[in-house]
């Protein structure tokens, strides 16, 4: 009886929480307040665009398994305007709001992550790079262009949003103000404009920023009035140094780290278990809200991870992947951390945790064969004349490839140097491979040999690899970003073909019409018939470096230097009976076999 009973209270509970019923969510002097009492987020955070669509409810009800109560969503704002003025909010992963509105269904409530900027290890930090069109643009602060472009991302994301505020029976408490801005700018009236332009949208939530717990980081990057957002906040110092700036707001760990991420030539980032659990045991214990950033990371795909870099002269591309060491891993399944953390919540929350949702299936694809398709030199559109190279942004391409073309006349070999290549560069002369040059280090020569041709033609074939989404460099144009020069002389007249690499330039493709030229540069191609579907990993271990396509989807990127070299894709990318997979590779000459297998690692 007592049992249902317990039940009953519980429907009864969630029936007024998550019904239609208008909320206030408000900001006291030490605790969050829900209708006027004290409520502990315990969130973990996700994003809509790392996830395939169908498996949304999925991830939520993971998190909620885990123990939290609430969704951090950040909004990509590259991903919801690809293009100036073309705003996407209805097809497929776009659709913030039904995200949301899930969201709502599963009884979570919504921490909104808007932006305009976000980081996130995610391309140009969620800014539109067609932004980079403009030659001495600036972002994050008060650049006129700037703001213009930011007034109308903001209009339009209200209008999806504004709906699902907890004011107006939505799950969305509280909404973010720019991201750790303390660590990039000091301009308040920046910070301040945003705050009012929401609000004159219609978001009448609080509001909060999210900055390193130092002073002069809270100070550059808080105003007055939002609640102050720790990353991390795990310790009586640093809810200290929020308390110092400001006591009149609640503060709490905005970004509560499990797991982290992870670059091109480094190992797989692995977290310590022992010190997530003690971090949100004195969360707990000290009746903090906090955000677990991620509680499931997903995927990159496509072109959209990021970068690092924190000199003129480093990049650091972000992998494929964004598993990230979370407690859900990239497909979705529950890791030792998660259980630990599940069990570590139940012991302090006095809410029904639900039973952990039965992991997707994964599949395993016996080897597939492939075959030598056509190479990028057989898809050269019509090219651009331009005195000097320009950048991919210049031509409205946010990645992908463009090939850069001269005739050398005066000097014809010697050093070669490329200012600046973003962000990995194949170098030919007369169709022959010559060198690579990788951004990273500032190493940016290599030598050119005497040709035999009176005219020679040389040709730079640059891959742009994720913009910089943290810190100072992030204005980060792709390709050929200033000059080319050949033992000092600045080489000129230059045919720039741009190549997107997008789902539509893949599915163009023309044949190889001949097995002249280069071998560098090549797509392979294979067919496979599956029985059934399900989740699994393209393992790409026999290839060098490169971008794979499953049935027209773009996986994202392999690289044989790691830690990556198998890709996800879900169920939903693959068919019953016929599947192609192109693999597009700069440096593989012959075609190898491709598998499915069931996990990342």
């Amino acid at each position: 009886m007592k049992k249902n009973l317990l039940a009953l209270f519980f429907l009864f509970f969630s029936a007024v929480c998550f019904g239609q019923q208008k909320h206030v969510f408000s900001l006291g002097k030490k605790d969050f307040l829900l209708d006027g009492k004290p409520f502990q987020i315990i969130s973990g955070e996700m994003h809509p665009a790392r996830i395939p669509r169908e498996y949304w409810r999925n991830r939520i009800r993971m998190a909620k398994a885990m123990g939290c109560n609430t969704i951090a969503v950040y909004v990509f704002w590259n991903y919801q305007e690809a293009s100036p003025g073309k705003f996407d909010f209805t097809t497929g992963n776009h659709n913030i709001a039904e995200f949301i509105r899930i969201c709502k269904e599963e009884e979570m409530w919504v921490l909104l992550r808007p932006g305009p900027y976000v980081c996130a290890e995610w391309d140009f930090g969620g800014l539109p790079t067609w932004l980079l069109k403009i030659p001495d643009i600036k972002v994050r602060c008060m650049d006129t262009r700037y703001i213009a472009a930011v007034k109308q991302y903001i209009s339009h994301l209200a209008a999806e949003v504004r709906p699902l505020l907890c004011t107006n029976g939505g799950p969305i408490l509280m909404s973010q103000i720019e991201n750790e801005y303390g660590s990039y700018g000091n301009d308040k009236v920046y910070l301040e404009t945003l705050r009012q332009l929401w609000q004159q949208n219609g978001i009448n939530v609080p509001f909060y920023t999210a900055d390193g717990a130092t002073p002069y980081m809270l100070e550059a990057g808080n105003i007055m009035g939002a609640a102050i957002g720790l990353d991390s906040g795990t310790s009586d110092a640093d809810f200290e140094q929020a308390n110092d700036y400001n006591p009149n707001v609640p503060s709490f760990s905005s970004e509560t780290y499990p797991g982290w991420l992870t670059h091109w030539k480094e190992k797989w980032a692995k977290t310590d278990t022992i010190d997530i659990k003690k971090d949100v045991t004195y969360l707990l214990e000290h009746h903090k809200s906090f955000n677990l950033y991620v509680v499931h990371g997903g995927t990159n795909f496509g072109f959209n991870a990021g970068a690092n870099a924190f000199s003129s002269t480093q990049f650091q591309p972000d992998v494929t992947s964004y598993d990230y060491d979370a407690p859900i891993n990239e497909q979705g399944q529950p890791t030792a951390k998660y259980f630990m953390l599940r069990n570590l919540i139940a012991k302090y929350v006095s809410y029904k945790i639900p039973e952990v949702p039965k992991s997707i299936e994964t599949i395993s694809i016996p080897a597939i064969t492939l075959k030598p398709f056509t190479s990028i030199w057989q898809q050269l559109p019509q090219p651009f004349n331009s005195p000097q190279p320009l950048p991919m942004e210049y031509f409205g391409q946010n990645q992908g490839l463009m090939l850069y073309r001269t005739k050398l006349i005066g000097h014809k070999s010697g050093t070669l140097t490329i200012t600046e290549p973003h962000d990995y560069a194949l170098i030919f002369l007369d169709g022959k491979f010559i060198d690579t040059v990788y951004r990273n280090g500032g190493k940016w020569s290599v030598k050119l040999p005497v040709s035999t041709n009176k005219n020679p033609v040389l040709d730079i074939l640059v891959e742009g690899m994720g913009h910089i989404n943290f810190a100072q460099y992030i204005i980060d144009r792709k390709g050929i970003t200033d000059r080319v020069t050949l033992e000092g002389m600045t080489l000129m007249n230059w045919q720039i073909y741009p190549m997107s690499m997008n789902e539509s330039f893949i599915g163009q493709l023309k044949p190889l019409a001949s097995d002249k030229g280069t071998n560098k540069g090549l797509f392979f191609k294979g067919d496979f018939n599956l029985e059934k579907t399900g989740d699994t990993y393209f393992d790409l271990s026999n290839y060098s470096k490169g971008i794979v396509y499953i049935n027209g989807h773009n996986l994202g990127r392999y690289w044989n230097v790691g830690p990556q070299q198998r890709l996800y894709c879900p169920a939903s990318w693959l068919k019953k009976g016929h599947n192609q997979i192109i693999v597009f590779d700069f440096h593989q000459a012959e075609a190898r076999e491709v598998s499915g297998v069931p996990n990342l690692q």
